[in-house]
């Protein structure tokens, strides 16, 4: 083996061990990163997903999914026409039909959370396997527990099922927000592959006919979809894959200096905890903001969480309890 091979494989080794020894080191709780005030310039070229100091999103996991059933209307009614809390921004999830329509469903099956298994005769039915009609005849509210644990739409079918307790396509979501405000949208795509790309093709299609592109930033696990977003729709605003999120992490660690544009991506849609890189820290905000990427977490659910990335200078929170984010927010939790 020639001497240079050996020295670029230690060097990285020793490289790939600094930054382990940096990141198991690091004080998690990043106490003395001064949170940096948000550039209020009127740039158009600033993120507008970047927020001012203090000023964080409330965003519906799943659509509110601990206060109503995930990703159905009724969850979105639910946030829009509530008098008690505000809510900023969607999360929601996509996948496409047999017959080509996008719906919102977080798991790969319906067994979850509705009635899947007794209306198809077996477990684990996808939805590329079926159409959006057959589909329909679904209780999305099956399972849905409330705080008290009682479950108050099991056994309803057929006509006892209320409309906005069925899968829900994309653009019947759209349709009802319309006449509101100005709400923002986090969705997951769900599919990879030839699917995938599909489910992309037809989201930049609907986002565009409701004028939603730059209203919505959009996220996969699939790193090829990632790719293919910013290679056909790079007026598509999307969120960082996992590959990505890893490269900007030691980035941030080492303060790495990109010229503008360095970045493909809007947004890092990353969780805070229980990982082994701490994601939530001042510094990581901070060198996210210089970049001009917004940083919005998930999905957090417990009231002191909530108010550490507020601190820190979060631009969103995902959480399946939109109420409560909104009480801390306020001061009121």
């Amino acid at each position: 083996m020639k001497i240079k091979t050996v020295l670029k494989a230690t060097g990285g080794l020793a490289l790939a061990l600094s930054a382990f020894y940096l990141v198991i080191s690091h004080d998690y709780d990043d106490p003395v990163e001064p949170v940096l005030p948000a550039d209020k310039s009127g740039d158009k070229k600033r993120n507008p997903y970047i927020v001012p100091n203090g000023e964080t999103m409330v965003s519906a996991h799943r659509s509110g999914a601990g206060i109503a059933p995930e990703n159905t209307l009724r969850a979105f009614r639910n946030c829009v026409e509530s008098d008690s809390f505000f809510t900023d921004v969607f999360e929601f999830d996509l996948h496409l039909t047999e017959d080509g329509e996008l719906i919102l469903l977080h798991d790969d099956t319906f067994d979850r959370t509705s009635n899947a298994k007794e209306a198809f005769g077996k477990a684990g039915v996808l939805p590329k396997e079926k159409t959006y009609e057959e589909l329909y005849k679904l209780n999305m509210g099956e399972h849905f527990e409330t705080a008290d644990g009682k479950t108050p739409y099991a056994g309803l079918r057929g006509d006892q099922i209320p409309d906005d307790l069925h899968v829900m396509r994309l653009r019947d979501i759209f349709t009802y927000l319309a006449p509101f405000k100005n709400y923002r949208f986090i969705i997951e795509l769900k599919d990879g592959g030839d699917r995938g790309r599909r489910a992309a093709d037809k989201l930049y299609e609907t986002l565009s006919e409701f004028g939603l592109l730059k209203r919505a930033v959009i996220g996969t696990f699939h790193g090829e979809i990632s790719r293919y977003m910013s290679e056909k729709y790079p007026d598509m605003l999307r969120s960082a894959s996992v590959r990505e999120v890893c490269g900007f992490y030691f980035s941030s660690l080492f303060g790495i200096h990109h010229k503008p544009g360095h970045y493909r991506f809007a947004a890092l849609q990353i969780p805070y905890d229980d990982h082994v890189f701490n994601l939530g820290t001042a510094r990581l905000v901070n060198y996210a903001h210089k970049n001009n990427i917004a940083v919005q977490y998930w999905t957090i659910n417990k009231p002191e969480k909530v108010r550490h990335l507020i601190r820190i200078g979060a631009d969103a929170i995902m959480s399946d309890l939109p109420d409560m984010v909104y009480s801390v927010l306020r001061g009121k939790a």
